[in-house]
């Protein structure tokens, strides 16, 4: 079940980033993700008001959660969006997606005392080299943007999705809470540094658009897939999966983004398709050895 949150969370976030990445014209990358996080804030809370039992935590709880969003949305996002504006999105996905599994599995290690078996290591590191070789053989230009500063907020957007993902993990296993909940509180510490951010940067509010109407149908569908879906998602694969295998299988976002692709007529050479092919063998050896590491 895990696993399986774990690779719909990608799925999800492969579709909305065609769509964010439209957006992206019209907003400035702070206020994309205000809005993004205050839309997904009022789902949330209609759900958790009125289909899903009450949670009682105790305060500490509730602080880590916060925590968990203040560092893996708010400063998270935040870093990756710079990293985008600074080195591209290849070299920041290439960065983020590869540091992000090894920093988790490192952390939970130490945090939560989360240990892996050397076959998920192996899953793990296929996962991670496929990644890496098709968002290399994807990078569309020969430009090589380096700025130092760039792959530092893409290493620090990798730390700070670590850290999220440990400390949900600790919190979803150690107290009797959903996932629905588990998201909007961790939504909320992520809003309140985006807002602060947004008011002490003094960013633009509103997006600068032609077609008012269109920019935001297409806000609402991103929102609703990108973020209110996918962060239930990944709520409901921390619940169940080790956290070091649950940030390996977001990264194949890369490689299912390549599917999303195909299925819109767009082509897809032959080398991608084979290291996509490696990616998912990769994934199926980190899922064997996840239920093998059940059975005993």
């Amino acid at each position: 079940m895990g696993e399986i949150a774990a690779l719909s969370t990608a799925l999800c976030w492969a579709v909305a980033a065609r769509m964010f990445r439209v957006l992206g014209q019209s907003f400035s990358p702070l206020a994309l993700n205000f809005w993004k996080g205050l839309v997904a804030i009022v789902l949330l809370l209609v759900i958790t008001q009125f289909f899903v039992p009450a949670v009682n935590l105790p305060a500490s709880a509730y602080a880590w959660l916060l925590f968990s969003g203040v560092i893996g949305i708010g400063l998270g996002d935040t870093f990756f969006f710079q990293a985008l504006n600074k080195i591209g999105d290849s070299q920041a996905i290439l960065i983020a997606e590869t540091l992000a599994p090894i920093f988790t599995a490192l952390l939970a290690m130490a945090w939560i005392g989360e240990w892996l078996t050397w076959q998920q290591w192996v899953g793990i590191a296929v996962v991670i080299f496929s990644v890496d070789v098709i968002i290399k053989v994807q990078k569309r230009t020969d430009m090589h943007l380096f700025a130092l500063s760039g792959y530092v907020f893409a290493g620090l957007a990798a730390l700070c999705q670590a850290v999220g993902a440990v400390v949900s993990r600790d919190m979803l296993t150690s107290y009797e809470l959903d996932a629905f909940n588990a998201s909007q509180i961790r939504l909320i510490g992520g809003m309140v540094m985006v807002t602060l951010l947004m008011v002490v940067l003094r960013q633009r509010w509103i997006p600068k658009t032609e077609n008012k109407a269109r920019t935001w149908q297409l806000f609402a569908g991103a929102t609703v897939l990108g973020t209110a879906a996918a962060l239930y998602l990944q709520m409901v694969a921390f619940t169940y999966t080790k956290a070091a295998i649950v940030q390996t299988l977001f990264a194949t976002s890369v490689v299912l983004s390549l599917g999303v692709a195909w299925v819109l007529g767009e082509r897809v050479s032959r080398k991608t398709a084979v290291w996509s092919v490696t990616a998912l063998l990769g994934v199926a050896i980190l899922v064997g050895a996840d239920h093998l590491g059940m059975a005993h």
